[in-house]
């Protein structure tokens, strides 16, 4: 089922999903007559990892429950720290996927631009490091789970 933007007021989208990634359709939903900027990061799956060559695939798993929750933890500390946030999106797919296809999405829109790329850098990095969502790379004569893999850690912190 492919994913609908929210509709009315709504100012936050996430999601995680076995569909491809609407990735011109979020764009489309954060861009606002409020916004002077429109920031995109699209991850996406590539033929190498961290002392792997020749990668083919990936697969994302995720703790489903807890992962949306902390989809919406990631947006509202974004929101604490960057109040100006007109729109943010974080949508990341969870099954197969082959090369260059995107595994996730995060879309931020503000009146400027170091907010937008400020809060957009601030979801994907605190995405990967704290929600639970992992992945198994393919290759030729095997697969295992990435090898840089961390500890999940909290949203919030005391940094500011």
């Amino acid at each position: 089922m492919p994913l609908i933007p929210p509709s009315g007021d709504v100012r936050d989208w996430t999601a995680l999903t076995a569909e491809p990634l609407p990735a011109e359709a979020l764009t489309r939903w954060a861009t606002t007559p409020a916004c002077g900027a429109v920031v995109s990061f699209l991850g996406v799956v590539r033929d190498h990892a961290e002392g792997r060559r020749g990668v083919r695939s990936m697969s994302y798993e995720a703790y489903e429950e807890e992962a949306q929750r902390t989809l919406g933890e990631v947006v509202a500390e974004a929101r604490r720290r960057w109040p100006d946030i007109e729109r943010a999106a974080l949508v990341h797919r969870i099954g197969d996927m082959v090369l260059s296809e995107a595994s996730v999405v995060v879309v931020v829109s503000s009146p400027h631009r170091v907010t937008a790329f400020e809060a957009a850098r601030f979801c994907i990095d605190t995405l990967k490091e704290a929600v639970p969502i992992w992945k198994r790379e393919h290759w030729e004569d095997g697969s295992g789970w990435a090898v840089d893999d961390h500890p999940i850690r909290r949203v919030t912190s005391t940094e500011a």
